[in-house]
């Protein structure tokens, strides 16, 4: 138990030690091993003192510390990479957060689904709470990734200024009332319901809480783990550039890459959740990172734009939109029943498979 217990207090700092010396450096494969090697290190901690802190606030505050720390330290990185990126960063924002979108919604969803209805037949959710979340997903999304590729006020995929400030102020007002929502007002739609087969959802309320310097300790160690998964993958950027030029794929391929890589503690919390039968908190922590993705990265860049000089391009491609629009039909009918099978998981899995594959092929 010591050794687990260190290995979780050491792993986010030497991450985050190694990162400061390699920040900003042209790694070689050597290298980039070990940091790869350290980056797996920081994604288990970061789960880990996720838990600490979720069994001490409970849930579903526990599934939105973890979301929103990745994604306000994802933002950070965006708007630090468009602040140097010139030209070449008018796509960044459109691209890493469709790319989170598509993982979170297909890929971190389905994955949980696949590995619950594996273990339990059937996976059982709450499907007001998962249902809610979808629609507050669809309706950001359309605000900030498809109406720009429609508007006409500025040339291009672009908002004019006045439509970005109400995409912004909109999307901002549109997570802040699901959060009140899901914490306070109908915070039992978002709980864990009982699966056949599976523990209590509630048993896990009866083990003793950890104590306040425990949990800030782990509050503190989970932004450590979560600051060194962005960076080292923000420093492994240049070894997977130049894979994915070797492999002949698109440079956007990158994006794809280095979300997946960010988005790495969701998804292991998300599938030992599921594991453990509570099929509502994966789901919590898949939609929550897709609606923070959205809803906290447009108020920002649009409040960056005001010294970032050079176009900004949110409005999605044909191709994205199609799936997009083909992720939100698929997905409410997953969520409506209030249960799902395997093959729920299987579908969302190939959509972000071909997602996958039409980034890398388009």
């Amino acid at each position: 138990m010591l050794k687990r217990v260190s290995w979780n207090l050491l792993a986010p700092v030497i991450a985050v030690i190694s990162l400061a010396f390699t920040w900003g450096e042209d790694i070689g494969l050597v290298v980039g091993a070990i940091e790869a090697v350290l980056l797996a290190g920081a994604v288990l901690a970061a789960v880990h003192h996720a838990e600490v802190v979720a069994h001490r606030v409970g849930e579903p505050l526990g599934s939105l510390v973890l979301a929103v720390a990745v994604t306000v330290i994802e933002v950070a990185l965006i708007v630090t990479l468009m602040t140097s990126g010139g030209e070449k960063a008018a796509t960044l924002a459109r691209d890493t957060v469709f790319s989170a979108v598509m993982i979170t919604t297909n890929g971190i969803a389905g994955l949980a689904l696949l590995v619950g209805s594996r273990r339990y037949g059937v996976t059982h959710f709450n499907a007001e709470g998962s249902g809610s979340a979808l629609a507050t997903i669809a309706t950001l999304a359309t605000l900030g990734l498809v109406l720009p590729a429609f508007t006409t006020s500025h040339p291009g995929p672009q908002f004019s200024p006045g439509q970005l400030a109400f995409a912004a102020v909109a999307s901002l007002a549109l997570y802040l009332m699901f959060v009140f929502t899901q914490t306070v007002r109908h915070r039992n739609f978002f709980l864990p319901v009982k699966q056949q087969g599976a523990k209590d959802p509630d048993s896990e309320d009866h083990a003793d809480p950890p104590g306040n310097r425990e949990t800030l300790l782990s509050l503190g160690l989970l932004l450590v783990a979560l600051v060194a998964v962005v960076g080292l993958a923000k420093v492994e950027s240049p070894i997977i550039e130049r894979g994915v030029a070797a492999a002949g794929f698109p440079h956007a391929f990158v994006g794809v890459v280095i979300a997946t890589l960010v988005l790495l503690p969701e998804t292991v919390a998300a599938v030992r959740a599921a594991h453990r039968g509570r099929m509502q908190i994966s789901l919590n922590l898949a939609y929550g990172s897709a609606m923070a993705s959205i809803g906290l990265t447009i108020p920002t860049i649009a409040l960056a734009s005001i010294w970032i000089r050079g176009p900004l391009s949110l409005g999605l491609g044909p191709t994205q939109l199609v799936l997009l629009a083909l992720t939100v039909v698929v997905s409410t009918l997953t969520v409506v029943p209030g249960r799902a099978t395997r093959l729920q998981g299987e579908v969302h899995l190939v959509l972000l498979a071909a997602c996958f594959f039409l980034a890398m092929s388009p």
